[in-house]
């Protein structure tokens, strides 16, 4: 090999390493997070909605998400468990049907603040979701804002899964590990 073209190969690997040993992370942090989910399928103002389904299913009462079927997301996030409790942010993203032989959720979303020290911050959620399992842990795989780098769990407890009033009530217990 030449020794102009190692030399020029040298200088380019040494600007790469230098150009990315100057950014720094800061300190790695844990944040607790405790938030209610509100969504609901029903009345004026749904906050999820069927998008996609494939040819033949029908959501019912009894078959709530259908294999296949693709829902959009935007899900108040409260303080309390009341729904006219003070809103702290947005889940909004899919939720789509995976599971052939019992209901199983695929839960693609941005859970974004919208008050309190996180503001303009948001979680990234991407995990199976059994939504008819009462306790179960999502999987939080990246973030924004005070959450750069973000990843973490969720454990969530349903409290309410109405399908004749459409309404649907989680707790969030969310322990994430990020850069400030």
């Amino acid at each position: 090999m030449d020794t102009s073209l190692l030399l020029l190969l040298y200088v380019l690997i040494t600007l790469v390493f230098q150009s990315h040993a100057h950014y720094s992370l800061g300190e790695e942090k844990v944040t607790n997070l405790h938030f209610y989910f509100h969504e609901t399928s029903k009345g004026d103002h749904p906050s999820i909605l069927l998008v996609a389904q494939p040819k033949g299913a029908n959501a019912n009462d009894t078959n709530l998400a259908p294999f296949g079927s693709v829902y959009v997301i935007d899900d108040p996030l409260t303080e309390g468990l009341d729904p006219n409790s003070k809103v702290v942010g947005h889940a909004q993203g899919l939720s789509v049907s995976a599971g052939q032989e019992k209901t199983m959720i695929v839960f693609v979303v941005d859970l974004g603040f919208t008050s309190g020290e996180f503001n303009g911050s948001s979680l990234s959620v991407l995990s199976r979701n059994p939504i008819f399992e009462t306790d179960r842990e999502l999987a939080v795989v990246g973030g924004r804002g005070k959450f750069r780098m973000a990843r973490g769990f969720a454990n969530l407890h349903t409290y309410t899964l109405n399908a004749t009033t459409g309404v649907v009530v989680v707790e969030y217990n969310v322990t994430v590990f990020h850069y400030e």
